[in-house]
């Protein structure tokens, strides 16, 4: 992946998204990628062992995805994974919202946008995982790789110093037989980071966040949950809180971040292959990070200067719409009000149409 020169803490590569993939930390295509070609290229996404340890006693049916074998599998089991694959493989997981190909497309609505989750542009990493499942509880650990440069295709080697570490605690519960879960993430990641404050401490820099790099930290919390309502009827949420001290590093300039909806199956008029979903999004950032983008500074995904902030309001509905049994077609309409947190700008409407496919 090419990659060109650095302006003001923001590289600058061929860009596939939607303006140029920036102007809204919320980014409203999970499927658009901050980098791109001209010209057709391949990527091994993942890549991985996973080896589980069954403690015996009760058996229950494996998921079928795309990353799990069918048949039965332990209840009481212990998982280990080691390779190339996307954090947000094993953590972070929701039933409702956690798929940009079938249900909400927003960055923030796939994953808890507060969590600078460990990834290359393109969203994977390398890094081993260890989970232990029982009936209603599991709990989660994994260590990845970080990147060499914000956003950038190439990790850091420095394996003392670049890392990201994730734990997640789940429950699960199924309350009058609807089932639910909530879920408890923490993170540290450490990386060869710009600071805030020491940019805007030294007005000569320019608003560079990249000329006070040093291996820095960074943690937060993020709060997962879903719950059945009744048959076909889902709710879900999240709440994420990073500290916000330290540049964004790879995924998106969003520090705070909470969000709630709701998922319907089409069996109320015979379509029960079809989803409908609508929900609302509140993304902020820290007092520092506010105070960079305001000077001038550039994340991500944000930054113009001049910023009136407050915070970025996103609205998302989709209709799923199953044309046949390899073939889905969504309607999806976004709202953002206070893009890239400047009251000064939007409010926008953004209309996509998706097309998948799957064999």
């Amino acid at each position: 992946m090419a990659r060109g020169r650095v302006f003001r803490g923001r590289p600058h590569l061929a860009r596939i998204g939607l303006s140029k993939t920036e102007g809204l930390a919320g980014f409203p295509n999970g499927e658009a990628y901050r980098v791109g070609k001209t010209y057709p290229d391949a990527f091994i996404c993942r890549a991985f062992i996973r080896e589980t340890i069954g403690f015996g006693g009760e058996k229950e049916a494996a998921d079928e995805a795309p990353l799990e074998l069918r048949g039965t599998q332990a209840v009481r089991r212990l998982t280990f994974t080691v390779g190339h694959l996307s954090a947000t493989d094993i953590f972070d997981t929701n039933a409702y919202a956690g798929d940009a190909r079938s249900q909400f497309m927003n960055w923030t609505l796939i994953t808890n946008g507060a969590w600078d989750y460990p990834a290359d542009s393109l969203g994977f990493t390398n890094g081993a995982a260890v989970e232990l499942n029982t009936r209603a509880w599991a709990g989660r650990l994994g260590i990845f790789q970080v990147s060499k440069v914000a956003n950038g295709m190439r990790m850091d080697w420095n394996l003392a110093k670049a890392w990201s570490a994730v734990a997640e605690v789940e429950r699960r519960y199924s309350p009058k037989g609807h089932a639910g879960a909530i879920r408890l993430l923490a993170y540290d990641q450490r990386a060869h980071m710009g600071s805030y404050q020491e940019t805007l401490n030294n007005p000569s820099l320019g608003e560079n966040i990249t000329l006070t790099a040093a291996y820095r930290y960074k943690y937060g919390f993020g709060i997962n949950l879903e719950q059945e309502i009744r048959k076909n009827l889902g709710a879900f949420a999240r709440l994420g809180w990073s500290d916000g001290k330290n540049q964004t590093w790879e995924f998106t300039d969003v520090d705070r971040t909470a969000t709630a909806g709701l998922s319907l199956k089409g069996t109320w008029w015979r379509r029960p292959e079809d989803t409908v979903g609508l929900v609302a999004a509140v993304n902020g950032i820290s007092a520092a990070h506010r105070q960079f983008l305001a000077a001038g500074g550039l994340g991500i995904t944000v930054g113009d200067g001049a910023l009136d902030y407050r915070s970025e309001r996103i609205a998302e509905t989709y209709y799923n719409w199953k044309m046949a049994k390899h073939f889905q077609l969504t309607l999806d309409y976004q709202f953002a009000q206070n893009p890239a947190y400047n009251h000064v700008r939007g409010p926008v409407d953004l209309f996509a149409l998706r097309l998948h496919t799957e064999f």
